[in-house]
């Protein structure tokens, strides 16, 4: 079955408890939502009963067999956890999955929780066994532009709501930090009363908590959002990130939207260059409609300014490369 979200797991949880669940995914913070909704769900239905199983290096599977098989001794219902962090459970944990899959506990909900799977892993006998046979939750990351939505969800919980501005705002503070953002959140329940908040409150409650990442880089200016590319260059410049890692980024971009230009150039498809580019999620939507407003002069003009912030990275060149690097990215941009 297709997996679901963590924001449409209460819906599903509400109707009826399946026996067996896998939370996968990179946010933590929502598959740890995911995963306490489930429990208190159990618990409400009486599985009063826990046992948790943490798959570490030399984790003894038969375990796993032992608790799939024993009786409860204080209460019929029972709650078995099965933490793989790691994501990988080897040979023996696969096939055991697999028997888990196939011949689940009676009177037992089963929880495997995982940290966020490889290609590889979302391709393995177990996992594809998993996927049929349980409810299967993904925490996905949320992107920026899913970020005010998501926020606008968690204040109607508080019977509040803001101005598409003030959301704005908000999203701009908090943006690469979800755990951050909840805390934000319940702050304002705390302070304010229900109802709309003004951007006034905002700015004298909400603090500054965005973190960014340069792989975020590449969906801020092939968007052409240069506000928040600047914004972004600013933050991990005040958090110390390496402008060689910074300007390894823009330039892959670079090459890739020329090599895209020649591809497409050439009569290829857009679906078999995605792939061979390795173009996957918000950069394969971005890619295209980027390389139509930039355009393959300016592309090439930026990639002799990557050549040039290189010499000024290494003290070949003068000047300082993050100011080169701000100039980069308004070009691109723009």
């Amino acid at each position: 079955m297709p997996s679901l979200s963590p924001d449409a797991l209460a819906a599903v949880l509400d109707k009826a408890l399946a026996p067996l669940y896998l939370i996968h995914g990179e946010e933590t913070l929502l598959a740890l939502e995911a995963s306490d909704s489930l429990r208190q769900h159990a618990r409400d239905q009486g599985y009063l009963e826990r046992e948790v199983l943490t798959v570490e290096a030399g984790f003894d599977w038969s375990q796993l067999r032992d608790a799939m098989s024993s009786v409860s001794l204080f209460a019929s219902l029972k709650l078995l956890e099965i933490r793989i962090p790691g994501g990988k459970p080897g040979t023996e944990g696969g096939e055991a999955l697999q028997q888990l899959a196939a011949n689940p506990p009676q009177d037992t909900i089963t929880l495997i929780t995982m940290p966020k799977l490889e290609k590889t892993q979302l391709q393995s006998k177990w996992y594809l066994a998993l996927e049929k046979a349980a409810v299967v939750v993904e925490a996905k990351p949320v992107g920026r532009h899913e970020l005010a939505g998501w926020i606008a969800r968690r204040l109607k919980r508080q019977q509040q709501h803001l101005s598409p501005e003030a959301l704005s705002f908000f999203a701009d503070r908090v943006e690469g930090n979800l755990l951050a953002a909840r805390q934000e959140v319940d702050k304002l329940a705390l302070l304010y009363p229900a109802g709309e908040l003004s951007l006034e409150q905002l700015r004298e409650a909400v603090a500054n908590v965005a973190r960014f990442d340069v792989f975020h880089l590449s969906e801020a200016w092939l968007s052409g959002d240069a506000a928040r590319v600047e914004r972004m260059l600013e933050g991990l410049l005040a958090e110390g990130e390496s402008p060689v890692l910074v300007l390894w980024a823009f330039t892959e971009d670079v090459r890739m939207l020329l090599r895209l230009r020649q591809g497409l150039k050439d009569g290829r498809q857009l679906r078999d260059l995605a792939r061979e580019l390795r173009l996957w999620g918000d950069k394969q939507r971005l890619a295209e409609p980027a390389l139509r407003r930039i355009g393959p002069r300016k592309l090439m003009t930026a990639l002799t300014e990557c050549a040039r912030i290189d010499q000024q990275i290494k003290g070949v060149a003068n000047g300082d490369p993050w100011h080169a690097l701000r100039g980069l990215a308004m070009l691109l941009a723009a």
